[in-house]
Order: structure tokens, then C-alpha cells, then sequence
């Protein structure tokens, strides 16, 4: 098999290994790695039918790793995905009605992060010996809730490694704080920061590019790189449960091979559905890419007239991992479409942080439609948690609420035949407060560590242990900072 290599979005000499690429993250002029081809597989569905998730994930994280010997994959998968998952099936299928729910929180943190965030110190640490790296990784990261907490519980004590995450002070549910708050281990740190995740985001970037800042680093014999979706090995193993669950329906004999389908993605910083694409482009039949937004809806405008424009309202909403105005990942997107421009991708991503907008060409925006996307409204998310509780005896988060919301507009407006798979991206306990309200109808005075116990009694769904060991695990993270102040903490946290 020819290697595969990864070029930044913003410069087309900017050429890396798979490995190169996880170490650094982000690339070094500030753009985003993609692949320079995409791999050609042949995908016999008859086979991955009866595979495993972890043989799925070790045939695709090969053919697009390719510097990683097939023992290395081999054993950052085992290591990845094991009983950390309270099913053994790691990314199982629920149909309901007439969806399919990609249920992806049965990890340890009962989010979907844990599918690539299991797996991401593996191919880091991996990465960092291939290349002789003696310097110490420090995982620089920004999260909107979820990523946060899978990422630490992923790094936590890995050894040459140390993880520092902000996350928006107001903008995560009580749950997902307090996962961070109490995260153990001795190379982690979180910090609250006052601002919203966009911010947040923003100033780590800044970091990532700050050369000074790297020259401080590299003389502590410290380098940075990122657990978010920016990052390479974060994305592509995203990729591995869409060819999985396509697989699993083959299996079920839910479609024939070669069937095509539907797939409904909460969308935020753009990484899940990207990986959606991504498995569109190596040969799964997928039909329509639906971007499900909240009411944060720049996508749901990108998609219709081509023009990014983040200058809008910010609304904190009860879906907190998809509050974002600025979605990293469709650079890479951008990228592609444009036919590998990295000059124009860096004239139009300098733009959206100049001028806050950017418009693609006519042409590009036709290319665009095998996406389709759409918002759903505070009131949209509530009652579709309700009637699915109501008619299916199944609960959702409200960030499923929001893609399960999305994907019935797509079906009422354009009356497809083909099966809908919904990205379930969190467990309804990470949003207890939500998701009661929504069941019951009524708002309630409890607090989200008594709800999660109404939610068990409503659904008959099994309070995972991780909610039930919140409560008393002791608070070990309790820094606030202004967004000017981001890169004073960190240089504090790590002696420079």
C-alpha cells in the first residue's frame, strides 16, 4: 500500500506523516492536516458484517494510518476498546420507530469523544517513539463539555505526557463540570474560563502558533498538541463506527449492500459529521450528510447561501457542546471542496478572523448538496425528547433531540425512502435536568445529582456508575480565568 501523507489545509508544501500529524495536532502555520488522498479500499460489507468493532476500527485505522505497522494499530485499538465500554458491542444500533439510534456513549464518560478519545494517548505515545520524540506532550485543549472529560480520563497519567483543557464557566451542563472538576491524575489540569467555547478556542489556537511560546517549550523540553478535532487522530477515528453501523445493518439485514442511507449528525465544531464525509469519500454508501445545528445556527446558513458569517447572537442552550459560532472543522471540508486550495482556504480562513465571514464560490455551494442542514429550536429539542420518550419508551439527550428533531424536517420535506441513522451522541444522564423536564412537563427546583435518580425511575435505564460516583469524589479543579489570562496559566502550569 502506497503511504499515505497529510498536508495542512493552509499550506500545500506543509506535507507529514499520520504519525507527524497526531504529534503536532495543529499544523504549524495554523491550519488543519487532511489527507493528501483518500485511501482506496475495497469494503466487502458481506465480511465487515461479521467483524467486531475492534476489527472494523484495525482495517480502517490501517489504511489510513500508514507509517503505524499493523501491530501498532492492533494494540492501540485492544487498548482502546475494552471493558472501559459497558457494551461489549462498544457502538451498538437501537431502531426506534422508524430511526436508528447510534447510541456512542457507552464509554467512561457516556459521550461520543470516548470512541476517538479512548484510542488518541495510544496513537500519541505510539507516534511520539516512531519519531524519537523525548519531549514531553502537553495536550493543549478547549472543549464545549464532552471533550474535556473523555480527553483526561484518556491521558490521565499516561506516562511523557500532561493535559490542560479550558472549558466556558457557564456553558456545560452541571454533570460535565463536575466530571472535569474531580478528574484525578497528576499530569491533568482544568481550568474555567470567562467567556464562551468559541473563546476559548480561539486563544488555544493563538497558543499553538505563538512562536515565542514554542521556544519556551521546546528549552523545557515540552511541545504542544491537541485532543480536539483539529487533531488528525481524533478525527479519523471517528470514521471507524460509521462503516461500523453500516456493517451492523447489512448484518441485521435492515438494508441490502450497496443500499444507500441517510445519517443525522448534531453538529458543532464540525468533526463528527467531517468524519461522516470522510466515510462517504472511501466507499460507504452514505446518501445525505444532514447538519443538525441548535440555535446556534451558522451552519444551517452556510449550508443554504455559502457565506460563513460567525458575527450573530451566542445562545447558551441545553444542548452546550453544539454552542458554537466558529466550526473548526469545515476548513478541512472547505479544503476538499475547493480542490485543495490551501492559498484560498488560508485567504478565506483569515478572513472569518479578520473580518468574521467569508463567502465560497457558486460553484463550491453546489457541490454542497449531499449535505443538508437545518436547526431545531429550544422548544423543537424539548418536544422531541418528549414524543420519542412518549411513542418509542426511549430516552435522548438534547443533543440527539437535536439531530432526531433535523432528521424529521429532512424526511417531511423531501419524503426519502431510505433508512435514517441518528448520531446519539450522549447518554440522557449527562443532561438529566433536560431531559426529566422534557418527560414530565414540569421544571423542576432539584438539582441535576437528585434528577439523574428521577431520570433511572422514569426509564428504567441503569444509572451508570460514573453518575453515581459524582457526588463524592472530592473537587480537585477550581482555577478561573479571564480569556487574556489563558496563556498565563498555562505557561504557570507548566514552569516556563
Amino acid at each position: 500500500m502506497m503511504p499515505l501523507l497529510y498536508q495542512s489545509t493552509r499550506d500545500e508544501k506543509n506535507i507529514v506523516t499520520a504519525s507527524e500529524a497526531i504529534l503536532q495536532g495543529l499544523a504549524t502555520d495554523g491550519g488543519l492536516y487532511v489527507p493528501t488522498q483518500f485511501p482506496d479500499l475495497h469494503l466487502d460489507f458481506a465480511k465487515l458484517a461479521t467483524q467486531t468493532y475492534q476489527e472494523v476500527a484495525e482495517f480502517i485505522l490501517q489504511a489510513f494510518l500508514t507509517d503505524f505497522t499493523a501491530e501498532e494499530i492492533k494494540a492501540c485499538v485492544a487498548g482502546a476498546y475494552d471493558e472501559k465500554f459497558d457494551n461489549p458491542v462498544i457502538a451498538p444500533l437501537e431502531k426506534k420507530g422508524d430511526s436508528y439510534y447510534l447510541e456512542l456513549f457507552h464509554g467512561p464518560t457516556f459521550a461520543f469523544k470516548d470512541l476517538a478519545l479512548s484510542i488518541l494517548p495510544y496513537l500519541t505515545t505510539t507516534a511520539a517513539k516512531k519519531n524519537q520524540v523525548e519531549k514531553e506532550i502537553v495536550i493543549l485543549t478547549a472543549t464545549s463539555g464532552d471533550t474535556g472529560k473523555a480527553a483526561m480520563a484518556g491521558f490521565a497519567d499516561v506516562p511523557g505526557t500532561r493535559i490542560i483543557v479550558f472549558y466556558p464557566e457557564k456553558g456545560v451542563s452541571k454533570i460535565q463540570e463536575t466530571q472535569m472538576v474531580t478528574q484525578k491524575g497528576a499530569n491533568t489540569h482544568v481550568i474555567a474560563v470567562k467567556g464562551n467555547f468559541d473563546d476559548a478556542q480561539s486563544a488555544v489556537k493563538v497558543m499553538f502558533n505563538d512562536a515565542e511560546l514554542k521556544e519556551k517549550l521546546a528549552k523545557n523540553n515540552q511541545q504542544f498538541s491537541s485532543a480536539n478535532s483539529m487533531n488528525i487522530g481524533r478525527l479519523l477515528p471517528q470514521v471507524v463506527y460509521y462503516v461500523y453501523t453500516y456493517a451492523q445493518l447489512v448484518k441485521g439485514n435492515e438494508i441490502t449492500i450497496g443500499e444507500p442511507i441517510n445519517v443525522s449528525v448534531p453538529t458543532g465544531n464540525f468533526g463528527n459529521i467531517l468524519a461522516a464525509y470522510y466515510t462517504k469519500k472511501i466507499g460507504v454508501p452514505i446518501n445525505q450528510l444532514i447538519c443538525a445545528s441548535n440555535t446556534n445556527n451558522v451552519l444551517t446558513d452556510f449550508f443554504a447561501t455559502g457565506e460563513y458569517n460567525r458575527k450573530r447572537p451566542f445562545y447558551l442552550t441545553t444542548s452546550p457542546s453544539m454552542d458554537i459560532l466558529v466550526s473548526s472543522n469545515l476548513e478541512r471540508l472547505i479544503y476538499h471542496l475547493s480542490g485543495a486550495d490551501a492559498k484560498q482556504t488560508k485567504e478565506w480562513m483569515d478572513a472569518l478572523l479578520v473580518d468574521g465571514q467569508y463567502q465560497i464560490s457558486s460553484t463550491m455551494l453546489a457541490e454542497l448538496a449531499e449535505f443538508y442542514g437545518a436547526f431545531a429550536t429550544e422548544k423543537e429539542v424539548e418536544e422531541t425528547i418528549t414524543s420519542v420518550f412518549k411513542e418509542e419508551a426511549y430516552a435522548i439527550d438534547p443533543h440527539t433531540a437535536v439531530a432526531k428533531s433535523v432528521a424529521t424536517k429532512y424526511q417531511e420535506e423531501q419524503g426519502s425512502p431510505l433508512k435514517m441513522v441518528v448520531i446519539s451522541t450522549a447518554s440522557p444522564y449527562k443532561f438529566p435536568r433536560t431531559v426529566v423536564e422534557a418527560i414530565t412537563g414540569r421544571v423542576s427546583e432539584a438539582d441535576d445529582f437528585t434528577l439523574v435518580h428521577q431520570l433511572e425511575a422514569l426509564t428504567g435505564i441503569a444509572l451508570p456508575q460514573a453518575v453515581k460516583e459524582l457526588t463524592d469524589l472530592p473537587i480537585l479543579h477550581t482555577q478561573v480565568v479571564e480569556v487574556t489570562e489563558m496563556q498565563q496559566a498555562v505557561e504557570s502550569i507548566l514552569h516556563l
